[in-house]
């Protein structure tokens, strides 16, 4: 056998025949986006949607310099310099055809924790545009009960008593805007990519508080000069597996030690809302509207709450996968009951969108079984999700006298996942949560208190003194402690 082609730009010549390419001159792009976490999402939609557009002649200008912020960070920044950025997006479809594609938008990398002021600089660079985010729904840091910026985060306090070597996405962006504003340079536009309603204004409220504790006259500069569009993204993008760097290696004879995975199915939905420019995304299928709120609202309490509902009720049942769970049809049923009965009612008229037919497509894509999304992965951090997923839909219904049940169990299976640990077989489950302690004290109250769990203010706000929610879930704990079998419950409420 011969050797596969190592990924770097030197031998893309070698692979053009059997792998698309960037058609552009990287050595003529300037990094116009600086992006804080780069991640696999990242790199299958913005980076992807950059590197569609950078074959246009007068797109020069937006090629991304990709930053982590923790020495977590370190292996990507590794091995995207190894490559020279590069990185290969493997696409999978449902009926089993694969399309590769290397990516050629990132062109730097840097690590923040090892060179905070280099950041800094680069963020404040004249070249420097956009400062885009994907640092997950936690990373925001505010409070999912209050919606206020948490002061007590010791990251925090540590960047208000030391501007200059920051550990946050929000003393970084300030002391960047701190130093633009003294060079006398435009603002940036921050844009966030993550999966939060209103991202863009979430992001404007953190980073404001914290300008604002840290210098009142910059905060009030960054008030009238920095846009943060709203925006709603879209592309299932599983984490990479070993079996996905083997078939690049065997079937393309291609050596890339961290591709990205997903789905064929992407949308980019973006308020146009910029304080300096920004890159054409439109022509290369991203939609700009007025107002992204009920196109963001139909994805986060269709999508990301299914996948949660498939994912909390899957974990406990022993699924792995989420094509996994789609392919019993207890857990299809299940999901698609959910979607029909206590999401649609709550959600705003969505101009040029068949709710069924959007709805036939989640199915769809949840269901495809060459994207092995993780049960686990889709659990990651619930604490930062189910409050913005799952439990403003629980909230409307009771309001308009709907449906919760479904709803209810989410929560009661979450319970049991946090208290025990363990799925119905006693296998352990892997738990990923900041607040996974905390989750895990108030659950194991439950045997004593049957509410104890609804105690977490932060999470579930004042639902513990809704009694109609209280009725169903109590049911609904009462059973699943007598008998974890999670499907027997499902069954009951179909």
């Amino acid at each position: 056998m011969t050797e596969p082609v190592q990924l770097k730009q030197e031998n893309l010549h070698r692979l053009a025949d059997e792998i698309a390419c960037p058609s552009y001159d990287r050595s003529k792009v300037k990094a116009g986006i600086v992006h804080i976490g780069v991640g696999g999402f990242h790199r299958s939609h913005q980076a992807y949607y950059t590197d569609a557009l950078l074959s246009d002649s007068d797109a020069s200008d937006w090629g991304i310099c990709g930053v982590g912020l923790r020495d977590a960070d370190r292996k990507i920044g590794d091995i995207l310099k190894a490559q020279d950025y590069l990185y290969t997006l493997i696409v999978k479809h449902p009926q089993g055809t694969i399309e590769t594609r290397i990516i050629g938008s990132l062109i730097d990398f840097m690590l923040a924790c090892d060179d905070p002021g280099a950041v800094i600089d680069r963020m404040a660079s004249a070249d420097t545009k956009i400062v885009s985010l994907t640092i997950t729904e936690g990373g925001y840091n505010f409070n999912p009960a209050t919606g206020e910026f948490d002061f007590e985060n010791p990251d925090v306090r540590h960047d208000l008593e030391h501007p200059s070597s920051p550990k946050t996405v929000f003393g970084y962006l300030t002391a960047a805007l701190k130093k633009r504003r003294a060079l006398g340079l435009p603002a940036v536009t921050v844009q966030s990519c993550d999966n939060i309603q209103h991202n863009g204004d979430m992001t404007r409220k953190m980073l404001l508080a914290f300008a604002h504790k840290q210098d009142a006259d910059l905060a009030r500069w960054i008030e009238s000069e920095v846009c943060f569009p709203n925006a709603m993204v879209d592309r299932i993008t599983p984490v990479t597996t070993p079996e996905d760097i083997a078939y690049l290696r065997s079937a393309m004879g291609l050596e890339d030690q961290w591709p990205v995975t997903c789905e064929p199915f992407t949308q980019w939905v973006i308020e146009d809302d910029f304080s300096n420019g920004r890159p054409a995304w439109e022509k290369v299928g991203a939609q700009f509207v007025p107002d992204v709120t009920p196109y963001e609202k139909m994805k986060i309490r269709l999508l990301n709450a299914g996948h949660s509902v498939l994912g909390m009720l899957g974990s406990i049942h022993g699924h792995k996968t989420i094509d996994g769970c789609m392919a019993d049809p207890l857990f299809a049923a299940y999901v698609r009951r959910f979607m029909d009965v206590e999401a649609t009612p709550v959600l705003d008229p969505v101009a040029g969108v068949d709710l069924e037919a959007y709805k036939d497509s989640l199915i769809e894509r949840f269901g495809n079984p060459n994207i092995k999304d993780s049960v686990a992965r889709i659990c990651l951090e619930s604490s930062a999700k189910l409050p913005v997923f799952l439990v403003p839909t629980i909230t409307e219904n009771l309001e308009r006298g709907g449906s919760i049940k479904f709803a209810a169990l989410v929560v009661a299976a979450w319970c049991f996942y946090s208290d025990k640990g363990v799925d119905r077989h006693g296998a352990r489950l892997d738990i990923v949560d900041a607040m996974k302690d905390e989750l895990h004290q108030a659950a194991k109250g439950t045997s004593d208190d049957t509410l104890s769990f609804l105690k977490l203010e932060p999470i579930f706000g004042d639902l513990i003194g809704d009694e109609t929610f209280t009725a169903v879930y109590s049911e609904m704990i009462e059973a699943l402690y007598e008998n974890p079998d999670i499907s027997a419950r499902m069954k009951k409420l179909l």
